[in-house]
This record gives C-alpha cells, sequence and structure tokens, in this order.
C-alpha cells in the first residue's frame, strides 16, 4: 500500500479551495485543514480591508502551513492554500518535500460569479485581479495536477481523484 501524500488546494480565491478540499480529504480518507485558519489575524485584517498581502505578510502564514504539512507526511492530509507563486510552493516543499498539489483553475467570470455569492468570507472580489496577476500556474518540474473547477463540487472533486490517480500511476514506483 502506498503513503498517502499531503495534497495542497491551491488557486486564486473563489475556486473552491474550502469546498473541494474537504470533500477530497473525505475520499482519500485523511485529516483537511483550512489555510486560512493559518493566517495570523493581521493578515485576515488586510484582506478584509481590501489590501492585497504582501511576502513578508505570507511567509508565516506559508510557514505555519508546511509544519502542519512535515507533521503530516507519511500519513497523508489535505489543505488549502493560495500558493500562487512558485517561491510560495517552494516554501511548502522545503517543509514537507513529498507534498503534491492541486491546482484549482478556471475561467475569471465563474470565478468571480461564486466570490459574489459566497457568505462570510474576509476576500472581496476586488482583490481578484491581484490574485491572477500573482498567480504562477505549476511548473512541468513540480509535483501537482491542474483541475478545472466548472461544475459541481462533486464533479470536480472526481476530475481531482483522477488527476491524482493519474499522478500517481506515472510516478516512479518505490518499494
Amino acid at each position: 500500500m502506498r503513503t498517502p501524500h499531503v495534497v495542497v488546494v491551491m488557486g486564486v480565491a473563489g475556486t473552491g479551495k474550502t469546498t473541494i478540499g474537504p470533500l477530497l480529504a473525505a475520499r482519500l480518507g485523511v485529516p483537511y485543514a483550512e489555510g486560512d485558519d493559518f493566517h495570523p489575524e493581521a493578515n485576515i485584517a488586510k484582506m478584509s480591508a481590501g489590501t492585497p498581502l504582501d511576502d513578508d505578510d505570507r511567509w508565516p502564514w506559508l510557514d505555519a502551513i508546511g509544519a502542519w504539512a512535515h507533521g503530516r507526511a507519511g500519513l497523508g492530509g489535505v489543505v488549502s492554500s493560495s500558493a500562487l507563486k512558485r517561491s510560495y510552493r517552494d516554501r511548502l516543499r522545503a517543509a514537507a518535500p513529498d507534498i503534491v498539489f492541486v491546482h484549482l483553475t478556471g475561467d475569471r467570470a465563474l470565478i468571480e460569479d461564486r466570490m459574489a455569492h459566497r457568505q462570510g468570507h474576509f476576500m472581496p472580489t476586488a482583490l481578484l485581479d491581484s490574485q491572477f496577476a500573482t498567480l504562477q500556474p505549476l511548473q512541468p518540474d513540480e509535483t501537482g495536477v491542474a483541475v478545472d473547477v466548472s461544475g459541481t463540487p462533486e464533479e470536480i472533486t472526481e476530475r481531482a481523484l483522477a488527476a491524482l490517480d493519474g499522478l500517481e500511476q506515472t510516478a516512479p514506483q518505490t518499494s
């Protein structure tokens, strides 16, 4: 039996990380951690005011997520994190080298519409442009998959599972 990986569900705000993450974790039989819960209060206040975070704001947040992922190494888990830049993913990999990314991708209009209809979230739609401007998609040397966010949460989760299965099948087998 293969050791479960820690999966980071990534993407811009509004792609469904908080919806898909728990569904994916349930299907994989591992715990889920909400990435937003790792933000210091100052970050939440800044985003709530419509001010994008800078890298100095993000490092402690990424370090906290990385520490959680490191603690789940060999046990598996799913955590959400925007992980928009390569340097952010590198920081997460430095803490937990075997993490796998599921990049939720989609049409900007669809994502904006979903953001406009969600309740009780601190991220305003005004920050979506800065999220897309910051986004650096997964590179070929990064372990992960891109998953389109059109359709229902269940359909998206099924696509993510199929993509992860495909990734597992192409990975070198060790015994």
